[in-house]
């Protein structure tokens, strides 16, 4: 038996605002447009970690007290007890943060085959992303970042600004700026750092357009997202004239096809 309890993290000041934040692929698997379909009735939510209760007595994989995570995107973690075999689970090394084990399955796991799956990214190159505030634009940016790889990262405009901007660079973000921003303002923005060889979407429609203008000829545009439901769009000129590589990047599949001792 599995428990999944409720954390809470102390706050700064009485003026912060607790909330439940709700990730997309769980909002569109509720909604039924998401390609795994668990057989009904189910319990939706891909992330959370749990504490192991009680195990049989054949089980020597998990035992009592040990902090896990979903090994499927099925198992379901909007509850508060679990009964599931033990190869439904991971174990997590002892003294893994709670908010950083609940997120490392989808969003940080994510953001790490971005960076090392699709271009040979070295120290002192660049990448830009949008929807950078998202919980893999965050994981992007931390991991860029302690691999000495700038980022150019994109937030939609805000009233905030300046207090989201600082937050980002606070996480090593090397340019924070919104669409608009970059248009007025492309070659002040971008002088201090080389054209990207990588871009990673998670919005989609026009968005892209941004992204594909800054990317070096010959490089590669990942779309793991489309939070703008709208198509994926790409100029004509980008992959004739550029030779642009599009990909597409799901981490369910990846689950799916790498053998689980490489996890």
């Amino acid at each position: 038996m599995i428990s999944v309890g409720t954390h809470i993290e102390s706050f700064p000041n009485a003026n912060c605002l607790s909330r439940n934040f709700l990730i997309h692929h769980s909002s569109n698997r509720y909604k039924c447009q998401y390609p795994i379909k668990p057989t009904l009735p189910a319990v939706g939510g891909f992330e959370g970690v749990g504490e192991v209760l009680e195990v049989g007595h054949r089980v020597t994989n998990v035992k009592p007290g040990d902090k896990v995570i979903s090994n499927t995107a099925t198992l379901g973690s909007w509850r508060t007890h679990l009964v599931c075999n033990s190869s439904a689970v991971r174990t997590l090394p002892e003294g893994t943060p709670l908010l950083f084990a609940a997120t490392v399955r989808v969003n940080m796991s994510t953001a790490y085959r971005l960076l090392q799956d699709f271009e040979d990214l070295q120290p002192g190159d660049c990448v830009i992303q949008n929807a950078a505030n998202s919980g893999a634009g965050q994981a992007v940016i931390q991991i860029a970042a302690a691999r000495g790889v700038n980022t150019i990262n994109i937030v939609r405009d805000r009233p905030d600004i300046e207090d989201l901007r600082s937050y980002l660079q606070g996480l090593g973000a090397t340019i924070v700026t919104t669409e608009s921003e970059l248009r007025q303002n492309e070659k002040s923005i971008m002088q201090d750092v080389p054209k990207p060889k990588l871009a990673l979407n998670a919005v989609s429609g026009k968005s892209c357009f941004v992204l594909l203008k800054q990317l070096q000829p010959k490089r590669t545009m990942v779309t793991y997202g489309g939070m703008s439901r709208q198509p994926v769009m790409v100029p004509t000129s980008s992959l004739i004239f550029s030779d642009i590589k599009v990909r597409g990047y799901w981490m369910s599949r990846w689950h799916e096809e790498t053998a689980t001792d490489s996890k």
